[in-house]
């Protein structure tokens, strides 16, 4: 009987649970790279998401069911130019990590979270709901054949992009019959090499009310581009989202949520049908909470940033995310005007990055459950 380690015991959110993965890997068609790619990478230089992993996951949904996944070489997906789509912008996706301990270790960070959130992205986007079986056996099983692409470096990590899309060939406007589940992987640095400016977006709108914004759509992001775009030719990195209605409180920026100290209290918006809701937010906020630091989540208007910022009280702004993890933020810029923020070394922003981050490299105990080890020992009969 297949047996499962120990590092697979974690905690979901705030109960033990015991993870076992079923025998799918057993029957899943593994088909091995003949020739690695690792040796032309530079592992010093990890510019983000442009250096794919050998392997990827691929799943396919068809007549009402979801076939064997399998594991391949990297390479191009076989479509024509009526793929669903390309069409119709049925897809979703997530982004998560595994990072290496410092005993060399490979552990995900809180990997069921991204699970459930993909599929609450597919089931407003009207695409299958993706087993777990699937997502989290395949995933361990994908990174376990490339653990070699498992940076060692501080502030490195393996990005694990799934993503699922709608796969049939024909141009209707309704849902796909046929869809596709991936799993690739990259080895990445910091996705900011410094602290960032941001602009409060006053035009362009996210999100609205009864939309897609607390899903991953790919929609959303390729939305962003063009006030993204303008925001970085007057010298800023992101935008911060605003409301749809009139534009007074601040909801996101364009790759994290939004966390600031005005006052020695902690900040954030509260969710909505209209915000991501960030695995890293959620774990930030536990963080914070746990330190016994003033935290309030509520509207947060525009005009209370500003005046906070004038009158020397805008303590820290930071982004958090996947990519981003804790991204200080130096310059909020609004209405013609630009705002300093500190961004000390010593602050509350790195201490909570450095929390978390002794928490996924495993230099403090995992208290919460949220690191899940990968297995990569043979399991015995």
């Amino acid at each position: 009987m297949r047996q499962v380690g120990k590092s697979f015991n974690f905690l979901l959110i705030s109960k033990i649970s015991t993870f076992v993965f079923p025998n799918i890997t057993q029957r899943m068609k593994i088909e091995l790279t003949k020739q690695s790619r690792i040796s032309e990478v530079d592992f010093t230089n990890l510019p983000f998401g442009r250096n794919m992993s050998d392997h990827m996951l691929v799943c396919h949904f068809k007549n009402g069911a979801w076939q064997e996944p399998e594991i391949r070489p990297y390479g191009q997906l076989e479509f024509t130019y009526g793929l669903h789509a390309l069409h119709y912008g049925q897809s979703a996706f997530e982004g998560m990590k595994a990072y290496r301990k410092d005993d060399g270790t490979i552990s995900m960070f809180r990997p069921l979270d991204n699970f459930a959130r993909l599929n609450r992205s597919a089931e407003r986007l009207m695409m299958p709901q993706i087993p777990e079986e699937i997502f989290m056996d395949g995933l361990n099983k994908l990174i376990e054949i490339d653990a070699e692409w498992v940076p060692n470096a501080e502030d490195h990590s393996l990005y694990i992009r799934p993503f699922l899309f709608a796969s049939s060939e024909f141009i209707a406007a309704r849902q796909s019959d046929d869809y596709t589940f991936c799993i690739i992987t990259s080895p990445v640095g910091p996705y900011y090499s410094g602290s960032v400016k941001v602009k409060i977006e006053q035009e362009y709108t996210r999100a609205t009310g009864g939309g897609i914004g607390y899903t991953k759509a790919a929609g959303n992001y390729g939305g962003a581009f063009y006030p993204t775009a303008k925001a970085i030719k007057e010298g800023y990195n992101q935008v911060i989202w605003t409301d749809h209605k009139e534009h007074k409180f601040i909801e996101e920026s364009g790759t994290m949520n939004l966390m600031l100290l005005i006052d020695g209290t902690f900040l954030t918006p509260p969710l909505t049908d209209r915000i991501l809701a960030g695995v890293t937010r959620r774990s930030i906020i536990q963080l914070v909470k746990d330190q016994g630091w003033a935290i309030e989540e509520r509207p947060i208007s525009v005009d209370e940033i500003v005046t906070a910022a004038r009158e020397g009280k805008l303590q820290e702004a930071f982004g958090m995310g996947t990519a981003a993890v804790v991204s200080q933020i130096d310059t909020i810029g609004f209405d013609g005007e630009n705002f300093s923020v500190p961004v000390p070394t010593d602050g509350k922003a790195m201490e909570i990055k450095r929390l978390l981050n002794d928490i996924r490299m495993g230099r403090s105990e995992d208290q919460y459950g949220w690191m899940m080890d990968v297995q990569t020992a043979e399991i015995s009969e």
